[in-house]
């Protein structure tokens, strides 16, 4: 029992995070080498910097990604911190739209799609090798899901597992925790939610408690972040600490409304995958478009949570500085 259920998960989770790491490369030498220009040319106004966060975050595949980027501009002084509130807003949107791709169940595209992607990837030129990348990064996401839906059918006949998650179902506070650890120990919230879709499109969790879960990948994400951050100025620290502080204050705010979640992304689709999909990119959508407004507000806050410590020089040392210099 324990084997057929650890073989397909850790072999099809080996295949999806390495997939949206073949993914990511090829989009990186595709596009990367001019996300850093990008994001210091682009991120004048909030809806600037919140265009760019969505699109970094599509292209690199990762919101962690674009997090660590952001703080390394930070930390180099090519940004501000109050350019950044923007940019975090527009990953966490951004991540939706990997996730919106998976529930389109086009895992019998895997196989030819990989074998398309390899045949590119052995081609001369270096833009059709990195698209070969992109889309064999594809098929082997699409190949990890299908593999991880072989457990779904020893864990269904498990009791122990299904008395663990009727417990959960009790307490959505159990399934966002579940979230934010599983996502802090894979470094994918991606990864966890396709996971979850698994689970629920075989009646192993409720609804509340899968997007309980998605919600807490969500907060998982910030992990990364917050281990980039350390040894870093306090402009990083201020933007790893605003892209975590966002997503607990989202994921606590919307924990109340996670019935009426489902019923709108019921009515949007029988597909429980789909629905999954659909209230991750509500959920993320609402809590940027209602956080972008105050960008300026929120930047305030997140300084005066985290103070600079470097004391301004007094105007004494800076005459001393003039003369001396």
């Amino acid at each position: 029992m324990i084997v057929s259920i650890l073989a397909p998960f850790t072999i099809g989770l080996c295949f999806f995070l390495f997939g949206m790491y073949a993914m990511r490369t090829g989009f990186q030498n595709l596009a990367g080498k001019k996300m850093e220009q990008w994001m210091a040319r682009f991120t004048r106004t909030p809806y600037h910097s919140f265009w760019i966060g969505l699109i970094a975050t599509f292209v690199l595949q990762s919101s962690s990604a674009v997090t660590v980027l952001t703080i390394g501009l930070t930390n180099a002084g090519i940004i501000q911190f109050a350019q950044t509130v923007g940019i975090i807003l527009g990953t966490n949107l951004g991540t939706t739209v990997t996730t919106e791709l998976v529930a389109l169940k086009l895992e019998s595209f895997a196989i030819p799609m990989l074998l398309v992607g390899v045949a590119l990837w052995l081609m001369p030129r270096p833009t059709v090798r990195c698209t070969g990348l992109v889309i064999a990064g594809f098929g082997l996401i699409f190949l990890g899901i299908d593999t991880l839906k072989l457990m779904a059918k020893p864990l269904e006949q498990s009791e122990t597992f299904r008395s663990l998650f009727l417990e959960s179902s009790h307490s959505i506070w159990i399934g966002l925790i579940t979230g934010v650890i599983f996502t802090a120990l894979i470094h994918s919230g991606s990864a966890t939610t396709v996971i979850t879709m698994g689970l629920l499109s075989h009646q192993i969790l409720s609804m509340e408690t899968a997007l309980a879960i998605v919600l807490g990948a969500n907060v998982g994400t910030c992990f990364t972040a917050v281990i980039a951050a350390i040894g870093t100025n306090t402009a990083s620290k201020q933007v790893a600490w605003c892209h975590t502080l966002f997503n607990v204050a989202g994921a606590v705010v919307f924990l109340p409304f996670l019935s009426q979640l489902a019923l709108v992304s019921a009515f949007l689709t029988s597909s429980p995958s789909m629905q999954i999909a659909h209230s991750q990119t509500i959920f993320n959508l609402i809590c940027s478009m209602v956080a972008l407004p105050f960008v300026p507000q929120i930047a305030r806050f997140i300084q005066w949570l985290i103070p600079d410590k470097r004391k301004p020089p007094t105007p004494t040392a800076v005459w001393i500085k003039k003369k001396t210099g």
